[in-house]
Formats: C-alpha cells, structure tokens, sequence
C-alpha cells in the first residue's frame, strides 16, 4: 500500500518504535505504584520520555513536559484551564473541532481571525485585529491540517506577548517536522499527538505546559496519596491514573527518530514530496490542488479535488488501487468553510519521512486516471444527445 494519510496517523514508523513497545509489555509496571525493579523502570522510561520531548522543544523542566492520551486530550486540559462559560477566545480560522467543540462545550464567545488560505500576512492582521476585542486567551494551530497551511506562529506569539493574552498552540501537524519550541513561541500550552510525526504508537500525546494548568480528570498518581485533591505540581497534577507504558516507551523511540533526524530535515524532505505532488497534480485537466504559491506556506500535506467526482468516491476509488487517502472534511470544518470547500469537502494527501518519490508520482498517475474516466463519463451523456 501506498500511504498518504500521515496528517491523520503515521502508519509507517522506525522498527525501534514497535520493539520498545514491545518490550515495555513484557519488563514495564508502573511508574509510583511500588519500589520493585519493574516499577523502577517504567518511572526511569518515562522521565527518558519527558526529557527527550524537553530536550526537543525546548522546554525548561521535563516536568512540565505532560503526558496525554492524544493532542485532544491536552487541548482539552489548556483551554478549560484558561477559558470560562462567557470569555471570548480568539481562534484561527483553520482549526480543528479539537479546538472548536471544547470551546462550545464552556459557552466561549467565539471570534475567528479571517483570512485568506496561505496569506501569512492578511493572517497576522486578522491576529492584530482579533486582540483588539481583549479576548481572554488565543488558541492557533501552527499547520492546518487540511491544507498544510503553516500559521505564523512566531509572529502571532510575539503578539500575544505584547497584549499579555495567553496562547494554546495546536502542534498536531507540526511536532516532528516543523521547528516547535516552547523557549522561542513561550505559549502558556503547546499540545501535540504522539502517533503523528513523532512516530509513537496511538492512544499516547504531549502537553507542554508553561502556564497554570487545571485538571481534567482526578484519581491516583502514585504521589501525595493522603491528599483528597491533585497534587498542585506538575507533572503529577495533570496526570491521574495508570500510564500507558507501552505507548510512551515506543514514543520515546519516536523521539530519538525524530531527534536524530531532526525536524528540520524530516521537514523539507515533506515539503519537497508535496510539492512533487501539487506540481503533478496541477498539470492534470479537471484537477484543483490547493496549493501555497510560497513553498514556506505548506508543509506535508495537501488537499485536492476532481472535477465531476465526489471527494469520497475517489478516495474510495484509490484504496481499491492501494492507495491510501483521506477524503472529506477532515475534523475540521471550520477551515473549510474558511477555504470555501465545506459544500464539497476534498481529498488529503499527506507524507512522512517513510514516503517516497517513486510512491508520489504513482499517486499522480492513478489521479490522472481517474480524472480522465470522469471526463469521458461526462462527455458520453452530451455524445448521445448530438
């Protein structure tokens, strides 16, 4: 199989991620819960886990680095730390229902910064605008994750900072291929997924957590048993119940992957894949590839259409050919209505550091297939008629 659904899940991973997984299983307890050798080194394999991740983003203490069961998870956690029922939240207009549905959920008045898909400038006007309304916190991905639109995220922290308004930063399509550090974008929150570009197995993530964090859920953390509330230190305070040990061992390799690879490199190989890809796919009639005209505009992903096919037939159509896609409106329908896609929705394609050129230009070739049989389908009908 072809697989150009990594905006969703990195199927493909290093081999060292499935053997510490593996091997978590058979040697791991858990962290706090007994002095025994097994319980010692799930606690030493997770603080490995915080340390790699802090080393990576620049974070200041592996003990601000937090454990979640995925970026939704830690979304969660940032925004009811920051957001009462009645405040207003400055947004993007390319976020994820991760971000939207929990804002809904506390009764937030919601203000959107409009802008034009792959405008940094027109967005950060928006952004400056936005702040004049004195929200109590603003929430931004830093790649949207239907288009590969990349926010800037630097420019909008730096903003932020000026009208000391806190900042939650969706990571999901970001971490591990794009430049994210807390010591540069000094968010009060930066979320992510494990199972992304980092590489980790799924049911694992990362809340990197700078300001003062509410929990979401309560119960034991193996410290400060006595105490009848969360303990008021991190990372213990975020993290009730039983660890995924398994997850985070194999999101430890992930990290070293990553690290040894860096984002930076894993970044630009993405880059240059979805452009290979775009390029391929704009020179075939009855083909829309939405695509950054500045190539700094786009990372890994990219989002089309065929003119005369519904998006869902033709991610159908290319599994049956193995071909993984998704098609659709992503989680995200905010940003489609933003790109003006939410009627039709589109089909994403999106690398990893595992995909490669001979693999893009075969995905080329099957779209030009299919864009020719719906051009002779919907010539035929008008045929006959003559």
């Amino acid at each position: 199989m072809i697989y150009l659904d990594s905006a969703a899940t990195t199927l493909q991973k290093p081999p060292a991620v499935a053997r510490a997984a593996a091997w978590a299983i058979q040697n791991l307890a858990s962290p706090g819960r007994g002095g025994h050798l097994p319980a010692r080194k799930a606690a030493e394999t997770a603080f490995a886990c915080r340390q790699a991740a802090a080393d990576l983003f620049g974070v200041e203490s592996p003990e601000q680095v937090v454990f979640t069961f995925n970026a939704t998870h830690g979304l969660n956690i940032a925004i009811r730390s920051l957001v009462k029922q009645g405040d207003k939240v400055l947004i993007s207009p390319w976020e994820h229902n991760a971000v939207t549905r929990p804002l809904h959920a506390l009764g937030a008045e919601i203000l959107i910064a409009k802008a034009p898909l792959f405008d940094r400038q027109a967005q950060l006007d928006a952004f400056e605008a936005g702040l004049e309304a004195r929200p109590v916190a603003v929430v931004c991905t830093h790649v949207s994750n239907v288009f590969g639109f990349i926010l800037p995220i630097e420019e909008i922290a730096a903003m932020c900072r000026r009208r000391g308004v806190p900042l939650i930063v969706d990571a999901s399509q970001s971490a591990g291929c794009l430049p994210v550090r807390q010591d540069t974008i000094r968010a009060a929150f930066i979320a992510m997924p494990g199972h992304k570009g980092l590489y980790g197995p799924q049911g694992t993530g990362l809340l990197l957590c700078a300001g003062e964090a509410v929990p979401l859920i309560q119960g034991g953390t193996g410290s400060a048993s006595v105490l009848q509330t969360m303990p008021d230190y991190l990372p213990d305070r975020l993290e009730a119940g039983t660890h995924n040990l398994p997850g985070i061992a194999g999101l430890l390799a992930g990290l070293r992957y990553v690290t040894a690879r860096t984002p930076e490199t894993i970044g630009k190989r993405e880059g240059g894949l979805i452009r290979r890809a775009a390029q391929g796919l704009a020179r075939l009639p009855r083909v829309r590839a939405l695509q950054a005209r500045d190539p700094a505009c786009q990372s890994g992903v990219l989002s089309f259409q065929v003119e005369g096919m519904d998006c869902e037939e033709v991610g159908e159509l290319l599994s049956r050919r193995g071909i993984a896609v998704r098609a659709g409106l992503h989680c995200a329908p905010l940003a489609h209505e933003s790109a003006e896609t939410l009627e039709s929705g589109t089909i994403r394609a999106s690398v990893s550091d595992f995909t490669t050129q001979a693999e893009i230009d075969r995905f080329v070739w099957e779209i030009s297939r299919l864009a020719a049989q719906s051009s002779d389908a919907t010539r035929r009908p008008s045929e006959k008629r003559t």
